[in-house]
């Protein structure tokens, strides 16, 4: 079986579906035997960082603008990808949108509808171009892959032609995401000037992400005197959130660290008294996860499919009532038995999730289709 893998989500600095697609082709690798893969991307500026594995086949356009044929896909239907890329007999495009191909079988990664759930939540052009686009993908993909059981019954609601191709696969976290040491989370709150306690908050500066709320919750607190620490880097409608960072009464003890460096962050998020994740909406969620599996008991919201995804090993609220999340944020500051419970519990919850797993049954996804 030979496999092409679009790697195009992975070639700059990575997104939940840069990682993604990077930790599959990875692990695929490491699990596929004598099948071949090749990877394909646009590099037409010699800007990117295509990323190269040991038993794939790397293909970078740098002849045509990925962005000038990405508009013949949508507009015309023309060239098909397999034109451009190595003949295939499966195509998998990880990044919700299967392009046209003259021929092949095609898996399409589709890892949310927040576009349709949460549609003011996104930047308007990139909004229209899913709704254009999820709707042809879904008919005319072999199979559809999703993060979560949750996002599967969506797709199905919405796209019932979606009905029969769909496969729930859960991601992974990778084996670097684990326990730190007293000297790792020393060394990440050197690096990164955080002498005291504080709460954490992981996830792109973005309205869907709710990091307002997460402020407005620090806000109330009635015994924490330590910093509210967000970590993430600016996104889309950025502004009036840091606008309101900068308003409130407690600025001063919210910091904004913007990029952090992979290697600081297990030291980041075990150093944190509690992680705190109120999203409005998550095809899967990776930070909450992360933090279970360095120690740090979790509050999160229910939205999109963390409720699935974090089980009993995190306080889960449903719901954006204020007071009833201080509430829950006193209660386990204060209650030390409770979040060595949920310490406990995340260590345990975390072992579900593994990109081996994940590559294995996307591998039997490939091979159904033939």
């Amino acid at each position: 079986m030979h496999v092409c893998i679009d790697i195009q989500s992975a070639v700059a600095r990575l997104s939940g579906v840069g990682r993604y697609t990077k930790e599959l082709v990875e692990h695929l690798l490491a699990t596929a035997g004598t099948d071949r893969f090749s990877l394909f991307c646009f590099d037409f500026k010699r800007q990117g960082r295509p990323f190269d594995v040991a038993g794939a086949d790397l293909h970078v356009n740098r002849l045509l603008p990925g962005r000038l044929v990405r508009k013949g896909w949508t507009t015309i239907g023309f060239p098909p990808f397999d034109w451009l890329a190595p003949r295939a007999d499966v195509y998998h495009f990880p990044n919700f949108v299967r392009p046209p191909l003259s021929e092949g079988k095609s898996v399409v990664t589709i890892h949310d509808l927040a576009f349709l759930r949460y549609p003011e939540t996104l930047e308007e052009g990139n909004r229209r171009f899913l709704a254009s686009q999820v709707g042809p993908t879904v008919a005319g993909a072999d199979a559809l892959i999703v993060p979560s059981g949750t996002i599967a019954e969506e797709l199905e609601a919405a796209y019932p032609a979606a009905r029969g191709k769909i496969h729930a696969i859960w991601l992974g976290i990778g084996d670097a995401m684990c326990l730190p040491t007293a000297a790792q989370i020393e060394a990440s709150r050197k690096a990164l000037g955080l002498a005291g306690p504080y709460l954490l908050v992981v996830g792109t500066l973005e309205p869907r992400k709710n990091a307002v709320f997460a402020v407005e919750v620090f806000e109330r607190l009635k015994r924490f005197d330590g910093e509210l620490v967000l970590a993430g880097m600016a996104g889309w409608k950025f502004a009036p959130i840091l606008e309101r960072i900068r308003a409130s009464p407690m600025a001063a003890r919210i910091r904004h660290l913007r990029y952090v460096d992979w290697d600081l962050l297990p030291g980041l998020y075990g150093g944190a008294e509690l992680f705190v994740f109120p999203s409005l909406y998550e095809g899967f969620g990776f930070p909450p996860l992360e933090a279970m599996a360095a120690g740090t008991p979790v509050i999160s919201s229910a939205g999109g499919s963390l409720a699935e995804v974090l089980g009993d090993a995190a306080v889960v609220m449903r719901g954006f009532d204020v007071e009833a999340w201080v509430e829950q944020v006193d209660r386990l500051l204060e209650d030390s038995g409770l979040r060595a419970d949920l310490r406990s519990r995340g260590q345990v919850r975390v072992r579900a999730f593994s990109w081996r797993e994940t590559a294995r049954r996307t591998l039997d996804v490939y091979r159904g289709v033939l």
